[in-house]
C-alpha cells in the first residue's frame, strides 16, 4: 500500500497492467514486462480467473525484468508465488457464494505467510457488463445490476468497515462495456479508501473519464492482448496520470 499512496500523491491516479499467464509465455511476459515500465505504468497485476500455466517462472521472469511492483490478482488460492512483491487478497463481496467470500482466501492465508508476500485485503465486486464474464461464471455469482449504483455503494462501504484498504469494481475481462461512470461517482462518495476500476476499458479517453469520475487505480489487460503493446500503454499512463 505504501508504493500506491505514493503513486497517488505523485499523480491524479494510477495506472496498472493486468498480465494474465494464460494468455503469455515466459519470454512474451518478460518482454511485457520490460515495456509496461517504459510505458509509465505503475504496477503489474499478474493473474486470472482461470489458470494451467506454472505461475512461478513467469512471476520470476517478471521480477528479473521490471523494478516495477508484481501484485498477484489471484482467481483462487492456488495462483500464488513467491515471486511477487504483494497480493490483492480480494473478497468477492458482490456475491454470496463464501467460497469467495472467506473460503479461498483461508486456503491461501498460510501460503501468503510463507511466500511473505504483502497481502492488500481488497473488496472486490462484479459490476454487470453487457455479457457473461469468466469470473461470474467461475464464481457461480451474479454481478451488480450496472444501473443500481444504490446497491453498489452499500457494498463498498461495508467493505471499508470491514477493514479492507481498497475496493475494486470489475466489469470483466473482455466486458462489452465499462463500470459506469455515474457508479464509479457513487461508490467514491461513499468511502475514503482507494478505487481500484477495471474491465472494458478500451481506449485512454475512457480511461481517463473513469478517473474523472473517481477511479484511483486503472486496470487494462485484454485490450493490450488484442492491439499491441508499448504506444497503448504509454498513451493509458499518459491519460490515467493527468
Amino acid at each position: 500500500m505504501d508504493h500506491f499512496n505514493e503513486v497517488l500523491k505523485k499523480h491524479n491516479a494510477g495506472y496498472f497492467v493486468l498480465i494474465d499467464p494464460e494468455q503469455c509465455e515466459v519470454a512474451k511476459c518478460a518482454k511485457l514486462a520490460r515495456e509496461i515500465e517504459k510505458a509509465g505504468a505503475d504496477a503489474i497485476l499478474l493473474g486470472g480467473s482461470f489458470l494451467t500455466n506454472d505461475l512461478h517462472p513467469i512471476a520470476k521472469a517478471l521480477k528479473q525484468e521490471t523494478e516495477l511492483p508484481i501484485v498477484l490478482f489471484p482467481g483462487d488460492s492456488m495462483h500464488l508465488t513467491p515471486y511477487a512483491d504483494a497480493i490483492l487478497y480480494i473478497s468477492l463481496i458482490s456475491g454470496r457464494n463464501p467460497n469467495y467470500l472467506i473460503g479461498e482466501q483461508v486456503k491461501a492465508a498460510p501460503w501468503i505467510q510463507r511466500y511473505a508476500l504483502k497481502p492488500i485485503p481488497t473488496g472486490y465486486m462484479l459490476i454487470e457488463s453487457g455479457n457473461r464474464t469468466t469470473v461470474e461464471f467461475m464464481s457461480g455469482t451474479a454481478p451488480i445490476p450496472r444501473d443500481k449504483p444504490d446497491i453498489a455503494g452499500p457494498h463498498a462501504l461495508a467493505a471499508e468497515y470491514l477493514g479492507m484498504q481498497m475496493v475494486y469494481l470489475e466489469a470483466g475481462s473482455g466486458a462489452a462495456h465499462p463500470v459506469p461512470d455515474q457508479m464509479i461517482a457513487a461508490v467514491k462518495n461513499q468511502i475514503s479508501i482507494p478505487l481500484i476500476v477495471g474491465g472494458g476499458i478500451r481506449t485512454p479517453k475512457i480511461a481517463a473519464e473513469k478517473v474523472d469520475a473517481g477511479a484511483d487505480f486503472i486496470v487494462t489487460g485484454n485490450v493490450l492482448e488484442e492491439n499491441g503493446a508499448f504506444e497503448l500503454m504509454r498513451d493509458f499512463a499518459n491519460a490515467v496520470h493527468g
